[in-house]
C-alpha cells in the first residue's frame, strides 16, 4: 500500500523539511523538564508551536491531540483530495498512543485535590486512549472506521499494519494512519521505577549506556491504494510474551518479525539499504536487537537508532520513526544521505557487530528500501518495510 502524504512533528522539529535536516544534520536533542509536568525527570519535549483544538471540539483538547492536529495539518491537502475521490464513508483513521491525554487527567486531579472539584474543562475524552482517532475523525470530516491501537511502544507500528490490512481487505480506499504520544507524570515515573531512564542521555549500543530517554510528537501518513512513490512493502509482527517489560535474551522475536516483513515484501536482507533500530539504550533491548540484526544482516547494513534525537517517543514512536525512513526515500534527501548514529562512539564489545552509520557510510550507494524495528513490552515486535515504488 502506498504512503501518499506524511505529517511529523517531534524534538527534531515540526515539519517535515526541518526533521530531516535535523537529523541527518546529526542533532542531539536537549533534554529538559517540561514546564507542564510535575515530574523532573528530563524529557524531550516538542519545542515547536502547536495549533489549538478548536472550541467545537473541546472535549477532546489535550496535548496529544494538539500533537495530532500538527502533524494531520501537514497532509490535509492530500486528505481533502482523497474525500473528493473516494468519498469520507470510505476513509478510515487508524491511530496508536500509549498515553493518549494522561497529563490532562492528572492536571484535573491535582486540581481535585487541592479544591475539592473536578475542573470545568476536563472531559474524561481529553484522556481515553479512543479518544484520539474519534477526535482526528471528527477534525477531517471522516465517516470510515475509526479506531485506536495501543501496545505500548509498537503501537503506531502496529496501526500502520491494521491500516494496511483495512486496505487489502477493501473496507475502505484511504487510511489516515499513524501515532502521538505526549509526555506525562506517570510515564515518566513509571519509566524511572523500572530503572530503565537514563541519568544522563540515550546513548544506544554503547559500552556507557543506561537507559532511555522519552520523548514526545506525532506522525501521520495518508496511506492508499492509488500508486505513489514511496510504499509500505512489507509487515512482519510477532508476539513472543517472554516478560512483561524484558525482551527475549536471544531475539528471536525479534529475528521473526524482521523476517516476516522480508518475506511479506518478497525481498532477501541484501536488498534492505538502511534499518532504523528501536534502540532504546536499555542494556537488555540493546543487546537482544544487536543479536537478531547480527543474526539477519551481519555487520554490514547501514543502521542507526533514531532515539538520541527524538527520544522514545512510545506510542508515536513506529510512526515517527516509519516517517524518518519515508522522509530519507522522499525527493527531498537527493543525496542519498543517511543519518548518522549519535552516541558517544563507544561500542559494547559484549553486543553483537553491527553497521552503525558513521561519517564514513553515511551516503547510500542506493537507497530504495528501509526497514523500521519497534519492540514492546510483552514481547509485541513490529518490523516495517518501506520503499521506493516509482
Amino acid at each position: 500500500m502506498y504512503l501518499h502524504d506524511l505529517g511529523i512533528v517531534c524534538a527534531l522539529g515540526g515539519e517535515k523539511q526541518s526533521v530531516l535536516d535535523a537529523w541527518l544534520a546529526g542533532q542531539k536533542s536537549q533534554s529538559a523538564n517540561p514546564d507542564w509536568l510535575n515530574s523532573k525527570i528530563p524529557a524531550l519535549a516538542v519545542s515547536t508551536q502547536l495549533p489549538e483544538i478548536p472550541s467545537k471540539l473541546s472535549q477532546y483538547a489535550c496535548r496529544n491531540n494538539r500533537l495530532l492536529l500538527a502533524a494531520y495539518q501537514q497532509i490535509e491537502t492530500a486528505v481533502v483530495k482523497a474525500k473528493q475521490d473516494d468519498g469520507p464513508e470510505r476513509i478510515a483513521v487508524v491511530l496508536g498512543t500509549s498515553t493518549s491525554g494522561i497529563a490532562e487527567g492528572e492536571q484535573a486531579i491535582r486540581y481535585l485535590q487541592a479544591t475539592g472539584h473536578m475542573p470545568a474543562d476536563y472531559h474524561y475524552k481529553q484522556q481515553e486512549l479512543g479518544g484520539a482517532a474519534e477526535f482526528l475523525a471528527a477534525y477531517a470530516g471522516i465517516a470510515g472506521p475509526v479506531y485506536t491501537v495501543s501496545t505500548t511502544c509498537s503501537s503506531s507500528a502496529n496501526a500502520l499494519a491494521s491500516a494496511r490490512r483495512l486496505l487489502q481487505l477493501n473496507l475502505c480506499d484511504a487510511v489516515i494512519v499513524g501515532g502521538a504520544d505526549a509526555l506525562c507524570d506517570t510515564t515518566l515515573e513509571g519509566f524511572s521505577s523500572l530503572g530503565a531512564l537514563s541519568q544522563n542521555e540515550c546513548n544506544p549500543f554503547s559500552k556507557n549506556r543506561d537507559g532511555t530517554v522519552l520523548g514526545e510528537g506525532a506522525a501521520l501518513f495518508l496511506m492508499r491504494r492509488e500508486p505513489a512513490s514511496i510504499g509500505l512493502l512489507g509487515v512482519g509482527a510477532s508476539a513472543d510474551a517472554y516478560h512483561i517489560s524484558a525482551p527475549r535474551p536471544d531475539g528471536s522475536g525479534a529475528l521473526a518479525a524482521m523476517q516476516t516483513a522480508l518475506e511479506n515484501a518478497g525481498l532477501a536482507a541484501e536488498q534492505i539499504d538502511y534499518l532504523n533500530l528501536h534502540g532504546t539504550a536499555t542494556l537488555q533491548n540493546d543487546a537482544m536487537e544487536s543479536l537478531a540484526v547480527n543474526r539477519l544482516f551481519g555487520s554490514v547494513l547501514p543502521c542507526s537508532s533514531s532515539k538520541s534525537s527524538t527520544g522514545h517517543c512510545l506510542g508515536a514512536a513506529g510512526a515517527i520513526e516509519a516517517g524518518l525512513c519515508w522522509l530519507l526515500l522522499s525527493e527531498m534527501n537527493l543525496q542519498r544521505r543517511l543519518p548518522k548514529h549519535v552516541w558517544d562512539g563507544v561500542f559494547d564489545p559484549e553486543l553483537a557487530p553491527l553497521g552503525l552509520v558513521s561519517l564514513e557510510n553515511s551516503i547510500a550507494k542506493q537507497l530504495q528500501y528501509c526497514l523500521s524495528n519497534s519492540f514492546s513490552f510483552g514481547g509485541n515486535n513490529v518490523s516495517l518495510l518501506i520503499g521506493r515504488c516509482l
